[in-house]
């Protein structure tokens, strides 16, 4: 299914340095994309620690709900505990955005489960927000803007430089966000029907058992389809690079108007110290001399003198 494409000379992109930044590909493009799609995926989606504050609160969820029975009891352990993990991460100063989510998730599942009195409504906008999820990444595969490309391009620093620059790598977007879409579409076909028909304690046990791994094969096969495309185009870096030459022409052309002005500024120096060193024809020895032996008239004043 991966692309075998080989990168055309527009769109490969320079051997990367071995500082250079996660999402610079590597001399032969595969090894470099591979690595940076795999961390930059881990990344968008908020790693090992997004995982664990998506998946362990709906299990204190159900583990108390088993043992307990008590809707309200189970609601407010998973709420603490989400909290708790966002606490965490702001004293550490890790991103905070998939905690305040997973704060706000939690939340509104607590407040449906806890006033509708049916615990199966804790997991209902987890799954919602799943099945739109799905329908999303499906639309965009479908009018050719994959939302893994338009996820990843800014933090591979190609931007979406992959929709008109690199047909490859578009296609590798397209069948990732596909991949995305069907499995979450695949998720929300087994957790409808329980939470329709079967009761609180199956749905909490199954949706836990489906959190991980369904996002794990997604990144797999992510992965899998980028490392067989094109390296990225580092979009960034050539903006950077016209930045600089741009100020360089505007340094030269300064340069050049500063020399100029410098050898006008010379140039009339040079004709005022001329002017001022010639001696004065009136009057000094060197001068002519009228029929006296004093100074010439000047032919205008001997013209009117005859006249």
């Amino acid at each position: 299914m991966a692309s075998s494409e080989k990168p055309t000379p527009a769109n490969r992109t320079e051997p990367a340095d071995p500082a250079a930044p996660a999402g610079t590909a590597g001399p032969d493009g595969s090894a470099g994309s591979a690595d940076s799609a795999d961390k930059a995926l881990m990344e968008a989606f908020g790693g090992v620690r997004g995982m664990v504050d998506t998946t362990v609160p709906g299990l204190v969820f159900v583990l108390i709900y088993t043992i307990r029975r008590d809707i309200q009891l189970a609601a407010v352990a998973a709420l603490g505990l989400t909290l708790v993990l966002a606490a965490i991460r702001l004293v550490r100063r890790d991103t905070l955005k998939h905690a305040f989510s997973g704060v706000f998730g939690v939340a509104i599942g607590a407040v449906f489960a806890t006033m509708s009195g049916d615990a199966k409504n804790f997991y209902l906008p987890g799954m919602l927000y799943t099945l739109g999820l799905a329908v999303v990444y499906i639309l965009s595969a479908v009018f050719r803007f994959p939302l893994i490309g338009v996820l990843l391009g800014p933090i591979l620093r190609e931007n979406l430089s992959w929709r008109t620059r690199n047909p490859g790598r578009f296609r590798a977007y397209t069948r990732a966000t596909w991949a995305w879409g069907i499995i979450l579409l695949a998720k929300s076909a087994i957790l409808f029907p329980l939470y329709w028909w079967g009761d609180a304690t199956q749905l909490g046990w199954v949706k836990v058992a489906l959190g991980i791994p369904p996002f794990l094969l997604c990144v797999y096969l992510t992965w899998v389809f980028l490392s067989k495309a094109p390296p990225p185009i580092d979009v960034i870096a050539e903006m950077e690079a016209e930045e600089r030459e741009r100020e360089e022409r505007e340094r030269a052309a300064k340069q050049g108007e500063d020399a100029l002005e410098r050898l006008v500024h010379d140039m009339a120096d040079e004709a005022v110290d001329r002017l001022s060193s010639e001696p004065s024809r009136e009057g000094t020895p060197g001068g002519p001399q009228g029929p006296g032996g004093g100074p010439a008239e000047p032919p205008a004043r001997r013209r009117h003198a005859r006249d």
